[in-house]
Formats: structure tokens, C-alpha cells, sequence
């Protein structure tokens, strides 16, 4: 098993765009509109926004390849790039989407750890990301290696709020 973890840059926008829109839809197409679905997906996942984002310091991209093959990425934020104020002893586990086909194969696993060595060296003390509320399996996921719930936010999908519960991790 050949596992690679690499970090994006304005070259791979196109990739980033379709393993966005790709995994977004995946997850949650069946539990939303089509309507709110298309909605969010332009706006989130539009070329100028992950320009945008691909060039923000404060933020970082990761693709996650098994055997030569685009498996899932990562997104990571620090400082004001945060998608909410959570100091700057954190980082913000914006987005982790792994496709399909390679789901419950240990590569979320392996971008938490990703996330956590980034944290770890730029001295942060936590980790946190927000989950749909709806999503059990990613929260039983986060449960089990080691986040908790701490508190929850809003989160527009279209024009429904839904609830993010916020979960954290404390690091060694």
C-alpha cells in the first residue's frame, strides 16, 4: 500500500475544484435539495474561491493519493483564515473528504495525522473542525480518536441553516 500525502498549489486548482465538488456531493446530495446542493457548490468550490483560498497563507491544501490514484485531501487553517475565532493556539480543520471508493480505509485517519503534525509544529495546543450534525458516521469518527464536542454554529447550505457541531482535540 503506497500512500502519499502532498501539498496543493495554484497548479492543481483544476484537481482541487473536481475532488471538491466530487466528494461534497457524494456525502451529502442525498440529505439536501438539488437546489441548495448547486447553490453551495458554486459558490464554495468556484475557481476564484479556491484561487482565493489556495493563495491565503494562513490556509493549506493536502491530496491524498493511494498507489498513484487521487484518494481525498485536506484543508487546514490557522489564524484569522479560521472559520470562526478560536485563537491562535488553534487549527481549523476546514474540510477532510476522502472519495467514495476509498472510504473506511484509514485515510482519514492518515489526514488527521496530517493535520496534527502541521498543528504540533507550528505549536498549536488545538485541533477542531465543525461536523454536520446529521453526519453520525464522521462524528463517531471523530469521537473515537479522541474529539469532543465542544459547541456548535451555523452553517448555510443554499438558503438552510444547518447546525456544525464543533468538535476538538486537545494535543499532547
Amino acid at each position: 500500500m503506497t500512500v502519499k500525502i502532498k501539498k496543493c498549489n495554484r497548479d492543481d486548482l483544476q484537481i482541487l475544484q473536481e475532488i471538491s465538488i466530487e466528494t461534497f456531493n457524494d456525502t451529502f446530495k442525498n440529505q439536501n435539495s438539488p437546489e441548495n446542493m448547486k447553490a453551495y457548490l458554486e459558490r464554495a468550490f468556484n475557481s476564484n474561491q479556491l484561487e482565493k483560498e489556495l493563495s491565503n497563507i494562513s490556509s493549506e491544501f493536502f491530496f491524498i493519493c493511494f498507489n498513484k490514484e487521487l484518494a481525498g485531501y485536506l484543508k487546514v487553517n490557522i489564524n484569522d483564515a479560521q472559520s470562526e475565532k478560536m485563537g491562535d493556539e488553534s487549527l481549523e480543520i476546514e474540510r477532510i473528504y476522502i472519495r467514495y471508493k476509498f472510504q473506511r480505509k484509514g485515510f482519514g485517519k492518515y489526514l488527521i495525522n496530517k493535520a496534527m503534525e502541521i498543528a504540533l509544529r507550528q505549536n498549536k495546543k488545538i485541533i477542531w473542525l465543525g461536523v454536520w450534525e446529521k453526519n453520525k458516521k464522521a462524528i463517531d469518527f471523530y469521537k473515537k480518536i479522541g474529539f469532543v464536542q465542544t459547541e456548535a454554529h451555523s452553517f448555510y447550505l443554499g438558503d438552510e441553516e444547518q447546525i456544525d457541531v464543533i468538535m476538538s482535540k486537545t494535543l499532547v
